[in-house]
This record gives C-alpha cells, sequence and structure tokens, in this order.
C-alpha cells in the first residue's frame, strides 16, 4: 500500500467483541456497531473526503480478511456510495 489510513478501520474494542464475523448474527451485531462508529464526526468527515477525491483520484481500500461480503470494507462501500463516490 502507498498510505495507511486506519481512522475508518474498526476500534479494537470492536473488533474484540465480535472477530471474526462468521456467522450472520455475529456479522449484523458488528456492522451495526461499526456503522455506529462511522456516525461519529471524524470518520464522517474522512468518509466525505473520500468521496470527494473519488471524483478525482483513483484509490482502493484493501484490509486483510479474505471475504469482503464479511468484511468492513464491504460497509465503507456503501457509505461512501452513500456520499457520491465514483466507485468502479
Amino acid at each position: 500500500y502507498d498510505v495507511w489510513f486506519p481512522n475508518l478501520s474498526p476500534s479494537e474494542t470492536l473488533l474484540k467483541q465480535v472477530s471474526p464475523p462468521l456467522d450472520e448474527r455475529a456479522w449484523q451485531a458488528f456492522s451495526r456497531k461499526f456503522m455506529a462508529e462511522m456516525k461519529q464526526p471524524a470518520p464522517r468527515r474522512d468518509l466525505d473526503l473520500l468521496a470527494a477525491l473519488s471524483h478525482h483520484a483513483d484509490f482502493a481500500i484493501g484490509c486483510y480478511c479474505e471475504d469482503e461480503a464479511r468484511c468492513h470494507r464491504s460497509i465503507l462501500r456503501t457509505l461512501l456510495e452513500d456520499r457520491g463516490a465514483r466507485i468502479l
């Protein structure tokens, strides 16, 4: 990676509570809690910035999770789409 940007990662507390979210119930709990974290002012500003940046530059969001469908990346994708991000 070129830049490590941990601002939009799940909190350590959340990761300890539900890691790894394997079944549907655990995934739903993780999703709710992570969405609540992303509603805080600092993550909201970062998401807005990345959504705006997506119209002028290409970037990728990575993680070590094997399955994007059960990873915070899928939630970030939705949050960025909701902000009008250009997603390829």
